[in-house]
């Protein structure tokens, strides 16, 4: 009996939030040591597969106009991380990829959100699904890897603690579900020129806790932590501090923080009337900021 040809079907690639970032030394390979707890929006870019003869590659979206030709092009050497996945996966699988693949962009490029990250992991995942290959991490691990630091975690789209250079993965981590907003003052930060500006000393790892009993323990941990790539970033781009303090001045707000290298920021709320009243007060005090409410620790791609 002749198996039934794939169906058309979505991925779900939710934003990146770093709760904390450490930087905790310097390897052998340049690269720098990390120590993090890693979350997820339940806003973020979706994947859509079809199948088709050959490959094909678009973008759409309210973001798509923030690439130019070199970044939608389906060729192996196309700048864009998707594409990147998809033929280094045929490659390390043997397969010729046959089907059409579209990337609807809600995220902001440049944003310290994950937004190409968690797009390629979203890719490879719908990708294994497509394909029939299973959804094993480790085996994809190097892969993951090479495509970009943060792309292991964005793979399962999990709350974990994260180490090393971004392969070494706690079991998840169960955290309340906050409200949030965040914001994305228009200004794009480079990792790695915010890396290249990092001058100070190495902090240790932070403790890691199971879990967190309710908000309260949950807020407390974090404020114990800190953003280390912040002052860099902010020297880079000033308006991460603006974003900040229209945050920390929100009514309800209970710790406002960077996420990775910039230049999204993030505040945290109780409620989400709370949450959506700032977002609503400071998206009209700045209407060129993307500036959006969600909720953090609820999201699972499957």
């Amino acid at each position: 009996m002749t198996a039934a040809p794939p169906q058309s079907f979505q991925i779900f690639a939710p934003a990146k939030i770093n709760l904390f970032l450490h930087i905790t030394g310097k390897r052998s390979d340049g690269l720098h040591s990390l120590d993090s707890l890693i979350t997820f929006a339940d806003i973020g870019d979706v994947i859509s597969i079809s199948p088709m003869d050959g490959f094909s590659f678009d973008i759409n979206g309210p973001m798509a106009g923030s690439f130019d030709e070199a970044d939608k092009s389906a060729r192996p050497d196309s700048k864009n991380l998707v594409v990147r996945a998809v033929w280094a996966l045929a490659r390390m699988t043997n397969r010729t990829p046959s089907f059409s693949i579209t990337l609807g962009k809600n995220l902001p490029l440049g944003a310290g959100i994950g937004g190409g990250s968690a797009d390629a992991a979203a890719a490879l995942w719908g990708l294994c699904r497509y394909w029939k290959i299973a959804h094993d991490q480790s085996m994809l691990m190097d892969l993951l890897m090479k495509l970009g630091a943060d792309v292991p975690v964005c793979f399962e789209s999990q709350t974990r603690f994260v180490a090393g250079a971004g392969e070494n993965l706690s079991a998840p981590v169960r955290i309340p579900e906050t409200h949030a907003v965040l914001i994305y003052p228009n200004i794009h930060c480079s990792t790695k020129g915010i890396f290249e500006h990092y001058r100070s000393s190495f902090n240790v790892p932070a403790e890691r806790p199971a879990g967190f009993k309710d908000q309260d323990s949950f807020i407390a941990y974090l404020k114990k932590t800190q953003n280390e790539l912040m002052p860099a970033a902010v020297r880079a781009a000033p308006d991460i501090r603006n974003a900040l303090m229209q945050l920390e001045g929100s009514d309800g707000c209970r710790m406002a923080r960077m996420s990775g290298s910039g230049s999204t920021c993030f505040g945290l709320y109780d409620t989400q009337e709370q949450a959506e009243k700032a977002r609503e007060t400071i998206k009209e005090t700045n209407p060129d900021w993307w500036v959006r409410s969600t909720v953090l620790g609820r999201t699972e791609r499957y």
